[in-house]
């Protein structure tokens, strides 16, 4: 089976460690490891980390780290290549190489300017994660505090969902109040994501998803991709196991469907995958994934269903 992984940090990694080559870099995640696992697209993640944006201001931090993404998709251009639709994935498979699609999280770079969300499509991103753990000008993030975490989108936050329905940019929803996710599924005309979450009646982690916002999600046509942090698949865990990212997986086809349920294992932004070790893991869970689900609903979480959304929202 072709795995498409909805959300990795590798950038930030590479960031942090300018000396590295995507291809076999040390972590969870290098090009080496995708081939050997049967990648067929990678969401790449500019994270906008804070200690950096404080110093540099978000825009620019982006600009610097689309700077690096843009030289390792040149120097590994033999195996990888940017991805900008459907289209694009299927093609670059046809010529034998992998797809990567670039996004943002942390929608924290919009500032005052909406204009800049038109800016970054023009780069090439395609998805955008509103929210991070922080209060933005697009809205409020997830909170232990209840009403806090029922705060919903600001006004600008809801021309950035106009905009990006427009444009045809995936909105991803993770980090994000409930309050925000409930209004996202109100003003978005098409598909939204959780790109790297799990569910809450499984982990009651402040990230994860309730059971009704799983079914809005499979109602919306949306999906869930599974994180393979530990501390999001079983509450004060310290180490994922495979089992558990299958328990999660089942029980989110249970709320939001089969046509839902996806990966985005947040390779290279978890201190530990555990069990799961790094990208070769996905290896292991294709076995364990035999033994609970058939080869179709397989293809349909690992790349049916986020080809689909791509189309969607992407139009082709």
């Amino acid at each position: 089976m072709k795995i498409i992984d909805m959300h990795c940090d590798t950038i930030m990694s590479h960031y942090y460690n300018r000396e590295e080559n995507l291809y076999d870099r040390e972590g969870h995640l290098n090009l080496k490891m995708m081939k050997k696992a049967d990648a067929l697209a990678q969401f790449f993640a500019i994270y906008l980390m804070r200690p950096e944006i404080d110093e540099n201001g978000p825009y620019s931090l982006f600009e610097e780290m689309y700077q690096l993404y843009l030289k390792q998709m040149e120097q590994n251009a033999d195996v990888i290549r940017p991805a900008y639709c459907c289209e694009d994935i299927l093609r670059n498979q046809a010529e034998g190489k992998m797809s990567s699609v670039l996004t943002i999280e942390d929608g924290v770079f919009v500032e005052d300017h909406i204009e800049r969300i038109q800016e970054v499509y023009d780069k090439g991103v395609r998805l955008i994660t509103l929210l991070w753990n922080f209060e933005n000008s697009l809205g409020y993030p997830s909170s232990d505090n209840v009403k806090e975490h029922n705060l919903g989108l600001k006004p600008m936050g809801i021309e950035a969902v106009e905009m990006m329905n427009r444009l045809g940019m995936i909105i991803d929803v993770s980090h994000m109040s409930e309050g925000g996710f409930y209004d996202v599924a109100q003003h978005s005309k098409v598909p939204f994501v959780a790109s790297h979450s799990c569910a809450r009646a499984l982990c009651g982690h402040r990230r994860n998803l309730t059971d009704q916002q799983l079914r809005t999600l499979g109602n919306k046509g949306g999906m869930v991709g599974v994180n393979f942090a530990p501390f999001f698949l079983k509450d004060d865990s310290e180490y994922a196991e495979i089992s558990q990212v299958i328990e999660h997986m089942q029980y989110m086809v249970s709320k939001a469907g089969i046509e839902s349920v996806g990966l985005g294992s947040d390779f290279d932004g978890i201190d530990d995958a555990g069990e799961i070790k790094n990208y070769e893991g996905y290896i292991r869970i294709l076995e364990h994934m035999q033994t609970v689900f058939t080869d179709d609903e397989i293809d349909k979480i690992c790349t049916q269903n986020a080809m689909r959304v791509m189309k969607d929202v992407f139009g082709k």
